[in-house]
């Protein structure tokens, strides 16, 4: 039997107390009882305690969907089915609504805002990477940004939804993914179109300039992040 590094036993022992508790310093305190991990090393690991612990559960969830993306036979799909599958296997991952919904509760709140947005651009960033994706410079955001906006949306829609199998919320995915590719379409078509190449000429000049920034991977508890 492998044995659990202190940061996932931690995590895997505040799991039962998030339904109750939230992702909170409650829940903070009960890990470190049932985890036995001591609470020096625990603090350091997770410094800001119950935040830093959704954040993990966050970034488990996005190794999940890589690893299936890897293991998976990809090589038949179009692409934008590969993107839907993928959306699909990040929420599966997710699992649990009731954690996933008090963790929508925390990153709503100001103070943690800003890290609830950054969680969903890794989520977004980690789809794009491991499907291969190689572009550069405004690609690079808008892309992560697009799909940041469909993972948000049907995350939302999957918690509340009652649907056998969640088939309501791979529907709506469906029609979010159709909006993208609508819109891809609509961007090809306007680099195809001689006078609105000519008008957007100056503001792609503006944006080429523009590199995407080094990939940070990790989250706060895994070895090597800080």
């Amino acid at each position: 039997m492998t044995q659990l590094t202190p940061n996932e036993a931690l995590l895997d022992a505040a799991l039962p107390h998030v339904a109750f508790d939230g992702w909170s310093q409650a829940t903070f305190d009960a890990a470190i009882r049932d985890s036995g991990v001591a609470p020096v090393v625990a603090h350091g690991l997770f410094p800001r305690g119950g935040v830093d612990l959704a954040l993990a559960y966050h970034a488990r969830g996005d190794a999940t969907m890589v690893e299936r993306i890897a293991a998976a036979d990809l090589a038949g799909l179009r692409f934008r089915e590969k993107i839907t599958q993928a959306v699909r296997w990040r929420i599966e991952a997710a699992g649990n609504r009731d954690l996933v919904r008090r963790g929508a509760t925390l990153f709503a709140l100001p103070r943690w805002a800003v890290d609830g947005a950054r969680a969903i651009w890794g989520t977004a960033d980690a789809i794009w990477t491991a499907l291969g994706d190689t572009s550069e410079d405004i690609n690079w955001y808008t892309k992560r940004a697009t799909l940041s906006g469909v993972y948000s949306a049907t995350v939302l829609f999957w918690l509340g939804d009652d649907s056998p199998d969640n088939a309501a919320t791979w529907a709506f995915l469906d029609r979010r993914i159709e909006d993208v590719m609508r819109f891809e379409k609509t961007k090809a078509a306007l680099r195809d179109n001689k006078l609105a190449s000519a008008l957007i000429a100056g503001p792609n000049r503006l944006l080429s300039g523009i590199r995407r920034p080094p990939v940070r991977r990790g989250y706060p508890g895994q070895e090597g992040t800080r």
